[in-house]
């Protein structure tokens, strides 16, 4: 198989339309609760972009993640990771509502609550929030921009050096994703309650944004791996290796959500089950006993399964329904701020999803046009090759 031998499926363009069209339409119907109801807006828009950004994020890990430890399952999932984190700027520019709102979102912008936070206000402030953000997407899109341009040049030379190029930016990376990952959880989320603090908080979006990375890139490689060219690249093993990858981000997510939980429900300090006490009355109560058994105990029990995780179809029902739970557990986590223990959930909260999705779906198979799907002139390409070959995958 050479270059010339491999494309991109010409029905991506189909998806991406569908997407521009269903982004646009989301878009403009959730414009209107801009002018409607400001407040509500702004918590559906934090929510759903929380989300739909840790779908690039968490893919940068998984792609540095690759370069570090090899092996057969990265590599059919390289360019579908790479595609992701190409639209790191996307999320940037659509964080601009977030920043344009800080003062409606955010306590610690208004001056009655400068009082109360004292030493707090020295990092909670507008300036300080809106220049780390461009920080860690700098950093996120300077590794991104490396990682993609040595991988392209790559596939135009066959020479190995920039296999270790990569490598040995993916450990000092890693680094600093879960650095830049723990002040946006911060800043973006944590800082709805200023006087609410979690050490696990960064460590819970690190596997919550990976989860979600990889639970996407396995329901995109089932589309791409029944088309040219992945179809005689991608087999069951593959699948196999994802799916015990998927279920020890689940474990891992669990382990860092629950250790949250019992490290502050045994403190049982006034300002820190603050954060738990609206959360868990009414129905919050009840989203949480739907996360914990459609995020974890579900999801952990078919993943068990090597008959589950090596077919792509049954593997992608359970991928599917980590992402939807992992949308329902950002919600958990912003709507008390807006609506308090009171159940309620606005139409907002439906369409911002879409909206954000749609656009960010459209410029994700707009980039995933733009190169080959497999990575030839990798070091790993002949062997995973040979092993499909010999009906070993």
């Amino acid at each position: 198989m050479t270059m010339s031998d491999v494309g991109t499926p010409l029905f991506l363009n189909r998806y991406q339309k569908l997407a521009l069209i269903v982004g646009a339409v989301g878009l403009v119907v959730l414009g209107i609760g801009w002018f409607t109801d400001r407040h509500q807006f702004l918590h559906s828009y934090l929510y759903a972009y929380v989300f739909w950004v840790g779908i690039p994020a968490g893919s940068l890990a998984l792609l540095m993640l690759q370069h570090l430890t090899g092996g057969g399952w990265g590599l059919v999932i390289r360019r579908p990771l790479e595609a992701a984190t190409r639209t790191l700027p996307l999320m940037l520019i659509l964080l601009l509502p977030i920043v344009l709102g800080i003062h409606e979102l955010y306590p610690w912008s208004h001056e009655a609550e400068i009082a109360k936070l004292q030493d707090k206000t020295r990092y909670l402030n507008t300036p300080g929030f809106i220049i780390r953000s461009i920080i860690c997407f700098s950093i996120w899109m300077v590794l991104a921009y490396f990682l993609n341009s040595w991988s392209r040049e790559q596939d135009k030379t066959a020479n190995r050096a920039y296999a270790k190029r990569m490598r040995i930016l993916s450990g000092p990376g890693m680094v600093l994703f879960v650095f830049t990952v723990t002040v946006v959880a911060v800043d973006w989320v944590m800082s709805l309650d200023p006087e609410w603090m979690s050490t696990m908080f960064g460590l819970l979006f690190v596997a919550a944004w990976g989860v979600s990375a990889l639970a996407f890139v396995i329901a995109a490689l089932a589309v791409l791996a029944e088309h040219e060219p992945l179809n005689h690249l991608v087999g069951p093993r593959h699948f196999h290796d994802l799916g015990k990858l998927l279920l020890a981000l689940v474990m891992l997510w669990t382990y860092f959500a629950f250790s949250q939980y019992l490290i502050i429900w045994s403190g049982d300090l006034p300002e820190e089950i603050r954060y738990y006490l609206p959360r868990t009355r009414s129905g919050w109560g009840v989203v949480v006993l739907i996360v914990a058994i459609l995020h974890f105990a579900a999801p952990f029990l078919f993943l068990l399964s090597r008959s589950v995780k090596r077919d792509a179809r049954k593997l992608v029902v359970v991928a599917v329904l980590i992402l939807v739970m992992r949308l329902v557990d950002f919600l958990w986590m912003v709507a008390p701020h807006h609506t308090g223990p009171q159940f309620h959930v606005s139409w907002m909260d439906l369409v911002a999803p879409v909206a954000i999705g749609g656009l960010w779906l459209a410029a994700y198979f707009w980039q995933l046009k733009t190169r080959v799907l497999v990575a030839l002139n990798d070091p790993q390409y002949e062997s995973v090759l040979e092993q499909a070959r010999a009906g070993g995958h």
